[in-house]
């Protein structure tokens, strides 16, 4: 185990803090994996923090999602919504009125201010500042009002937002422990809303009050939060509090060194849970990503279970390349470990994933009065249950279309997936609108991503078999047609 500081241990605590608002993303596990086992190592608490504040694009279903998805990659946290804990509540939603008292702190003390620039105010100097070259940020109209000023805007009902008042010179300098000491020109720091017109916290605020309330020593994040840490750093300064130490966790990123996303790789945790990976495989994955574990572990195996992970990693051997999330070598260390199962496990897992009551008993219905025979099951069902659906251009392309018109309209469909409900109804209106913005019949439109996520132009009914398949399958499958089809067409140039 690496060397620890036994005097810091018995206070460590550290959080992981996703937001709502959609699929549990795999850079949540990845992250929330490195501080269980820092806080693991050292005795210390993980805490599981739910960042519900951004209400447009919260998801209801999402909070219970990211419970399960953690806790079917192993994960167990000692303090969240669903535990309790001593520092709560833990759904930021739950405490804006902490928010809105710090806020109110922040004024009196002269370190932020009322703003009431509207939004059609602040987007003209936005594009003034684009035109002139240079970087947009606010222009401080509002920071130096007088007292009476303000006190007419309030008087008239004018809504407003509270920005935190950066020092107009000078440098904030805080310490990466992955990187050393990083400084900031204020110049280029924003004078950042704290609190919205909705009484509802930014990030910035809501963070750096919860992380002090609920005593965080170690604030372990993707390095994507390092532009905003001077922020974090003058609200400490501003609230008299002692900063927590910073460790900015490289992005994983694409085989192309791309920021990971949706566009190139399945990063829904739900995607692998359906898809048949393993979670010991998942777990073990994240684990080997930066480098924080030791080359010869096991033999060189690559392999290790997470209490092996507890006792070899070391966050300070963490590398900061950006770690690439290859799928094909996930794919493989599941098949590793597919193998090592006796075939009794084999025969449970499957039937507690892709071949278990719940799947089975949604598809049945599709089916039922279609066949003629129970041996028909597996000739209308087979895209339900196969990895590899790649539909030729003669099954996929309308008839009165052509290849150079269909696969544009492909990548279409894939954008509106992507931002749709997944409801049989939503999913509806959604393909329908894009077929007439595009000039597509609902037959030709319904046909084209039938044939790419079944392979054929005859299946069980299209869209209530996209919502048992699961969105984070669909788009997996819409996606993977679209890159096979460039990658084909690369090969003829």
């Amino acid at each position: 185990m690496p060397e620890l500081d036994s005097s810091s241990a018995p206070t460590i605590r550290v959080r992981v803090a996703p937001s709502p608002t959609g699929d549990p993303h795999v850079g949540t596990a990845y992250i929330g994996l490195i501080n269980y086992v820092y806080a693991r190592q050292r005795g210390g608490k993980f805490v599981l923090r739910i960042e519900d504040t951004d209400r447009a694009r919260f998801v209801a279903t999402s909070e219970q999602m990211i419970f399960d998805a953690l806790h079917w990659c192993g994960l167990t946290w000692d303090e969240g919504p669903d535990v309790g804990g001593p520092y709560g509540p833990y759904r930021q939603s739950e405490r804006t009125e902490i928010y809105r008292e710090h806020a109110d702190l922040l004024m009196a003390n002269g370190s932020a201010y009322r703003c009431f620039c509207t939004a059609d105010e602040l987007e003209a100097a936005r594009k003034q500042q684009i035109a002139a070259k240079l970087p947009p940020r606010y222009s401080g109209t509002c920071r130096n009002l007088s007292a009476e000023q303000i006190e007419e805007n309030l008087a008239a009902g004018k809504p407003f937002v509270i920005r935190m008042k950066v020092p107009l010179e000078g440098s904030t300098t805080f310490k990466d422990e992955l990187r050393g000491d990083i400084t900031f020109e204020h110049t280029n720091v924003d004078d950042q809303v704290l609190l919205k017109s909705d009484g509802f916290p930014t990030y910035h605020l809501a963070n750096v009050v919860d992380d002090h309330l609920m005593r965080i020593t170690d604030v372990i994040r993707a390095e994507e939060w390092i532009s905003s840490t001077p922020k974090h750093v003058l609200l400490y300064q501003a609230f008299g509090w002692p900063a927590p130490r910073f460790w900015h966790m490289p992005l994983l990123r694409n085989q192309d060194k791309s920021k990971i996303s949706k566009r190139k790789n399945p990063v829904s945790l739900v995607y692998y849970r359906q898809a048949g990976f393993l979670p010991e495989a998942v777990l073990n994955f994240l684990g080997l990503l930066g480098g924080g574990m030791p080359n010869d572990i096991n033999g060189g195996t690559e392999k290790f279970t997470l209490a092996e992970m507890e006792q070899h990693f070391d966050v300070k051997n963490i590398r900061l390349g950006g770690p690439v999330f290859d799928l094909t070598k996930l794919k493989w260390l599941n098949g590793e470990y597919i193998r090592a199962l006796a075939p009794a496990d084999f025969y449970a897992v499957l039937r507690s994933t892709v071949l278990s009551d719940a799947y089975l008993s949604e598809i049945a219905p599709l089916i039922q009065t279609r066949v003629e025979t129970l041996g028909q099951f597996g000739d209308l069902t087979n895209f339900f249950f196969a990895d590899n659906i790649l539909p030729t251009p003669e099954v996929f392309v309308p008839k009165k279309r052509t290849l150079e018109e269909t696969l544009p309209f492909a990548a279409d469909q894939l954008a509106v997936l992507e931002a749709t409900d997944w409801t049989v109804e939503a999913l509806e209106a959604a393909l329908k609108k894009l077929g007439e913005e595009k000039l597509w019949s609902v037959k030709e439109n319904f046909m084209l991503l039938r044939a790419i996520v079944t392979g054929s132009t005859m299946s069980t009914p299209l869209l209530e078999s996209l919502i048992v398949f699961g969105k984070a399958r669909t788009l997996d499958r819409v996606r993977r047609f679209g890159e096979t089809q460039k990658k084909l067409a690369s090969q003829k140039k």
